[in-house]
């Protein structure tokens, strides 16, 4: 990390994000305003996940954003974890409205209405969809991207014949959202299940992918839920099954948001600015005219040559003919974390070449024109890869299986703290008990992260109490 990243990490994140061009601050309590680049890496998300659902044949929907208040009463346990959340609708001019709305927190109870109405017969299923959408939670402490009053996700719903379908469809959705994870934002994840102080509420069980952050703390990338027949009974979704009797469906549910953007930031970036994997970057090639390149046309025409040449073949290329200094168009790239530069001038307008400079690397290598296409898509795809790679090295520079008893959790934190390094992600192991969660939180700040499926090693004695261990389990401090 650098030296702001090691003495205020927030500051540095706020700093870059705003000097980045991504984001703007809303006059709406806790909003903000996406700017094109900003908004466009949700695209990007966006468009890498639809070819999947494509693959599952999951098609986007939109409901609206309005939920009555009776729907929401119809779990109890769903409504009482988004109550403190929730922004209501109660007027409009001057009229009391006869029934409340709630600004959609998620939509498992306006598409449960729904489902109730397109599911007679075991031949309706599975029933799944998909929706982009706009969600509101009235959040107290609030950072761009990562944390937010109104937010931008994307929610799956499903209804399924049985338990198994229902639980097949789960999981299938917590390895996609891994892949999408790794292999296009080039961050590693942990899979594994929530704890029952954890999960979404309402949900039977509750799956997550978590990120490490340069500063060692853990952003919950994505959830995926099995719901049971909770929301089915509580809705009525109801079908005739192959044995001619009615019974309740079994649903899904899950869901990625923009917090995504925020964690690719807070894993990649360095302190010249954002590094963006090329798979997302909004300009994956930026074209930098430099010497007295004014002065001479055909350096200008040449570079728009290749820029032509370039996206042929895909890629999201533009030319920076400000007429700033290219010092300074090479800082504000290197912020704006574009993965390539290629710099142009006079001198290798007449040796057929140009000075390729990848953001995450300190060298610069001269190419020539004709070698230029394959060697740019070629070193693009060698970044995402490196970056996954560097990415993964840091996750195990701070991982710590070594801390058996809270006492020892505590020096952990405290010896973190005085070498100016984080405490990372810590193997511990619990006894399954809410009240040692709550011990760990209160004492530490530190929260359960997940369950995981494959834990670098098996712990067989709980933090807290020296009981017998129940579970593995991650644990982190949390944005």
């Amino acid at each position: 990390m650098s030296d702001l990243q090691r003495e205020d990490f927030s500051k540095w994140y706020l700093q870059t994000i705003q000097k980045a061009d991504l984001m703007d601050y809303s006059p709406v309590r806790g909003c903000i305003i996406f700017k094109p680049d900003g908004f466009e890496l949700w695209q990007h998300i966006q468009d890498d996940f639809n070819k999947y659902l494509r693959t599952q044949d999951i098609r986007n929907v939109y409901f609206p954003m309005l939920i009555p208040k009776h729907f929401l009463e119809k779990e109890e346990e769903h409504v009482e974890g988004f109550a403190p959340e929730l922004p209501w609708l109660t007027r409009v001019g001057d009229e009391e409205l006869e029934e409340h709305y709630a600004l959609r927190p998620t939509s498992e109870t306006l598409i449960g209405d729904a489902f109730s109405n397109w599911v007679n017969s075991y031949r309706d299923l599975p029933l799944e969809i998909n929706q982009w959408a706009n969600v509101f939670r009235w959040e107290k402490k609030t950072m761009p991207f990562l944390r937010t009053s109104e937010f931008l996700w994307q929610e799956g719903h499903t209804a399924h014949e049985t338990e198994e379908d229902a639980r097949r469809r789960t999981m299938s959705i917590l390895e996609a959202y891994a892949t999408l994870i790794e292999d296009t934002l080039a961050i590693p994840v942990y899979r594994g299940q929530k704890t029952p102080a954890e999960r979404f509420a309402g949900a039977v069980d509750t799956y997550s992918v978590e990120a490490m952050m340069r500063d060692g703390k853990a952003v919950q990338a994505g959830t995926s839920h099995y719901l049971g027949q909770n929301f089915a009974e509580a809705f009525d979704i109801k079908f005739l099954n192959r044995n001619n009797e009615h019974d309740f469906v079994y649903t899904t549910s899950w869901g990625i948001s923009t917090r995504l953007i925020g964690a690719l930031i807070m894993v990649h970036g360095d302190e010249q600015g954002l590094v963006l994997p090329p798979k997302v970057a909004p300009t994956q090639v930026i074209l930098v005219p430099v010497g007295p390149w004014q002065k001479n046309p055909a350096i200008l025409d040449k570079l728009k040559e290749i820029k032509a040449q370039l996206q042929d073949t895909g890629l999201r290329v533009r030319i920076d003919e400000t007429d700033n200094t290219p010092g300074y168009k090479f800082n504000e790239w290197e912020l704006k974390g574009a993965p390539l530069r290629v710099e142009f001038g006079p001198r290798d307008l007449e040796n057929n070449q140009v000075v390729v400079k990848m953001r995450d690397l300190a060298d610069k290598e001269s190419v020539s024109l004709n070698e230029l296409t394959n060697y740019v898509t070629e070193q693009l795809d060698i970044m995402q890869k490196r970056l996954f790679e560097s990415a993964n090295v840091r996750y195990a520079e701070n991982e710590h299986t070594d801390v058996d008893t809270l006492d020892e959790l505590k020096a952990h934190i405290e010896k973190s703290k005085t070498a100016g390094e984080t405490p990372g992600f810590v193997l511990i192991g619990w006894d399954g008990t809410e009240e040692t969660e709550a011990k760990i939180k209160e004492e530490t700040g530190f929260t359960t992260r997940n369950i995981p499926f494959n834990p670098p090693v098996e712990k067989t004695v709980d933090i807290v109490s020296g009981k017998p261990a129940k579970h593995t389990v991650w644990i982190a401090r949390a944005y």
